[in-house]
């Protein structure tokens, strides 16, 4: 069976039908920019746009945040309009695109499709996924199981958010070489690993393309490190999981 997956991301929203069996895009993604400012109703109008390539209807559709996302409705936003702060997501996506739509954070989704589909399969003890984009997002599972919206990005580093040292748009505002950059990446690593003991750490995001740039580089790290499988296509595939109920959704925020 396909379902559509859309990845909203800070600086580009990109979607595609997925077939499910196998985990992998049907056809070729389409890509737009992330509107700025990057309000609600841009980014539906994106995300429309994305559908619209495709003349997908009917079926089920899943969409990526960059952010916490409980039932539906989005708690923060670090990389996009704070109007999405509180926002039901799920309604307005659903609402212009004309079918209903299900929504989880984008690293959780990412997370979800490298343990069933890629560098994750088969590992039982605690696995955490790292996309290096806009900012760094985290999926963290134990036993197979995801604990959804940990946001490990924000974690302070060098007196700083994490993701404004160590992501891939770091790297690039800064202007830094591969070694530069890699001594960050194994500084966030280490921290990571001082609070969650993890036995494999697999790094995706748009990053992960050019994982033999870096990964050797770094040092220190008890823990396993693989990029992903799935490389920057996983939260595609993540979204469209979940749009066909192959993800658990997080439970709604208390009132």
């Amino acid at each position: 069976m396909d379902a559509f997956g859309v990845d909203i991301g800070g600086s580009g929203i990109k979607g595609a039908p997925v077939d499910l069996t196998r985990g992998v895009l049907a056809v070729e993604r389409h890509k737009v920019l992330t509107p700025h400012p990057a309000t609600p109703d841009a980014v539906a109008d994106r995300v429309k746009e994305v559908l619209d390539h495709f003349g997908w209807s009917g079926g089920p559709v899943g969409a990526t945040f960059p952010g916490v996302v409980t039932g539906g409705v989005t708690r923060t936003a670090a990389n996009v309009d704070k109007g999405w702060i509180g926002r039901d997501a799920a309604a307005l996506l659903g609402a212009r695109i004309g079918a209903p739509v299900t929504v989880l954070n984008d690293a959780d989704a990412a997370g979800v499709a490298e343990m069933t589909f890629g560098a994750g399969r088969g590992r039982t003890g605690t696995v955490i996924v790292l996309t290096f984009g806009t900012g760094i997002g985290s999926a963290v599972f134990t036993g197979g199981r995801l604990v959804p919206n940990t946001e490990l990005g924000h974690l302070e580093l060098d007196g700083h958010d994490a993701e404004t040292r160590a992501s891939s748009r770091a790297k690039e505002e800064g202007d830094l070489g591969w070694h530069h950059w890699a001594r960050r990446v194994q500084k966030y690593l280490r921290h990571v690993e001082a609070l969650f003991s993890p036995e494999l750490f697999v790094i995706g995001g748009g990053v992960s393309r050019k994982a033999d740039r870096f990964l050797p580089l770094i040092e220190g790290v008890s823990a396993e490190i693989v990029p992903a499988e799935l490389e920057n296509d996983a939260g595609i595939v993540g979204a469209a999981m979940a749009a066909a109920g192959s993800v658990p959704a997080p439970p709604p925020a208390a009132a």
